[in-house]
């Protein structure tokens, strides 16, 4: 169902703070022409924790029809169970294809009721889900074993970077699901993901989201193709003149995950308005911290096609 780049759109803001459509499509058009393998709409990117239920529906409705079937749609589910299963019969009722499931807001919880959390929220649509294990909702082997057996669950997402705890996962999981053959999938969901993408790659986590994607895809692209066909030369070029710079950017201030994106889809033509509170703007001179940033990631590719060291 899903392979390749996945493209974790911002949501668009006018200066007055609702939700700026027009831009959105925009945005969403212009990434799925690029090539993603899956849009989701209204996540972390999206900044799915700001959203109220009646806009995330409108969000989710822009999406699916600025797509127009071309890759999957998912959208962002969470907060309390109450909320998510809101936000996931919003999604179904919009035309999303699936959902990601956030985790829940400022509780801690033990993998049991973590588990319950999930098939209390994957009970509610029919629709593919997908967990994100991050932040207070992290499973043990045991519990992702066992919500991966739910009938509607595809997916297992990690934005922990623990790769002990993920690689137990990913057999346990494996191992629970070799009597029915049920495909399921495994996600790098560490902000800024490529950073982390080899040795994740390493313990059978092959898919990732690009963060990167929303504003400069053809870096995005270029880093997914050069791991998967082995071109280190080319990865560890990225990784110096742009991925690993821009994460040292991002971990300046809180909550730049967000914010420097949407001051990169602003900076490459399509206005994406502030962030909400509690997170706060790019300030000017981090906005041109990144625009000599990607100028540097994208020298770097345009060298390695002069020299025909990649295929985009």
């Amino acid at each position: 169902m899903l392979d390749g780049v996945l493209f974790f759109p911002v949501t668009p803001f006018t200066e007055s703070g609702d939700v700026d459509h027009a831009r959105l499509a925009e945005h969403i058009v212009k990434g799925v022409d690029a090539g993603p393998g899956g849009v989701f709409v209204a996540c972390g990117t999206g900044e799915f924790h700001a959203l109220a239920v009646g806009e995330f529906g409108r969000i989710v409705a822009t999406a699916v029809e600025a797509v127009g079937g071309r890759v999957p749609v998912f959208a962002g589910a969470g907060g309390s169970v109450a909320q998510a299963k809101e936000f996931a019969q919003s999604a179904k009722a919009n035309g999303a294809d699936g959902i990601l499931l956030l985790p829940p807001y400022l509780v801690s919880m033990p993998p049991a009721g973590l588990v319950a959390y999930t098939k209390a929220v994957a009970d509610t649509t029919d629709l593919p889900v997908i967990v994100y294990n991050r932040g207070n909702a992290r499973f043990d082997a045991a519990a992702a074993a066992e919500v991966a057996q739910f009938p509607t669950v595809i997916g297992f997402k990690d934005g922990t970077g623990d790769l002990d705890n993920v690689g137990r996962i990913v057999r346990a999981v494996q191992d629970a699901l070799a009597p029915s053959g049920k495909n399921f999938l495994f996600f790098n969901g560490m902000p800024t993901a490529e950073v982390t993408q080899q040795a994740y790659h390493a313990i059978g986590v092959t898919l990732y989201s690009s963060a990167t994607f929303a504003f400069a895809p053809e870096l995005a692209l270029a880093f997914y193709d050069a791991l998967q066909e082995g071109n280190t030369e080319l990865v560890n070029a990225l990784l110096r003149a742009f991925f690993h710079p821009l994460v040292r950017l991002r971990d300046t201030v809180p909550g730049y995950s967000v914010a420097l994106i949407k001051a990169g889809v602003t900076m490459e033509g399509i206005p994406a308005g502030p962030v909400r509170a509690p997170l706060v703007d790019a300030s000017p001179a981090d906005t041109r911290e990144l625009e000599r940033i990607t100028a540097a990631g994208r020298a770097v590719l345009a060298d390695a096609l002069a020299a025909g060291a990649v295929r985009r």
